[in-house]
């Protein structure tokens, strides 16, 4: 019991000394003393196999939250916000801003269900994300039909953007020619495009569910270009 007392935690016995020592004292035998150090021991044991799994838990979730922010956020974004740093808004001498909308989606969307809505969006925006894996760009945003890309930012690329953008908008419309509708297999998508290189200012907007947004005459004027387009 005195060596259990020590100040010093390192010059206390652990549970298998305390054993022995109680064996030496009884003569070798089992006791009821002997049990409860043994029950220690496991429970010992137990605890940390279970702080173990909770740990490889831990790092798992964490892991996913990771992949999910930087979903959401340009990776070197979501890195500052991870390490506390606060993002400052940047400017952006030259990128390319792509959109995109569906030709007919609200006479579309007027016979359809809203499910069937949403299982359309989600395997065409499934698709198009697919794509974009293979270029050089960042999408911002889907706001219902609209789709939006830039390229340029925030890693600048120099003059690359406006050919990134156009090799993936061509591939797009490929991509669109063979998509079938689920509700409707039998009718073809159509896309309106627009797209405009130009100088951009870029930053997060809010703390709760932060946004990674373009400001600028470029977005607008690619968005009149898409609005204002024929679909193909």
């Amino acid at each position: 019991m005195r060596m259990c007392w020590r100040e010093i935690p390192e010059e206390r016995p652990d549970f298998w000394e305390i054993r022995k020592l109680l064996k030496k004292l009884h003569g070798g035998k089992n006791n009821l003393v002997d049990k409860i150090i043994y029950m220690l021991e496991e429970h010992s044991l137990n605890l940390e196999k279970l702080v173990e799994k909770r740990t490889e838990q831990w790092i798992e979730e964490k892991k996913r939250t990771e992949e999910l922010l930087h979903s959401m956020l340009p990776k070197s974004v979501a890195d500052q916000l991870k390490s506390g740093r606060p993002v400052e808004a940047e400017n952006f001498d030259e990128v390319t801003v792509f959109f995109s909308d569906i030709v007919g989606f609200t006479a579309l969307s007027s016979e359809s269900t809203p499910l069937q809505i949403v299982t359309l969006l989600n395997d065409l925006y499934t698709t198009f994300d697919a794509i974009l894996q293979g270029y050089d760009v960042y999408k911002v945003e889907t706001i219902g039909d609209a789709y939006m890309v830039v390229s340029g930012l925030p890693i600048r690329n120099g003059h690359q953007h406006a050919e990134e953008i156009a090799c993936m908008a061509l591939h797009l419309l490929q991509s669109v020619e063979k998509f079938k509708i689920r509700h409707r297999p039998d009718e073809k998508l159509k896309l309106r495009i627009g797209i405009h290189s130009g100088p951009v200012c870029a930053g997060v907007v809010g703390l709760k569910m932060p946004r990674y947004c373009l400001f600028g005459d470029t977005v607008n004027t690619a968005s009149r270009m898409e609005s204002n387009g024929e679909g193909s």
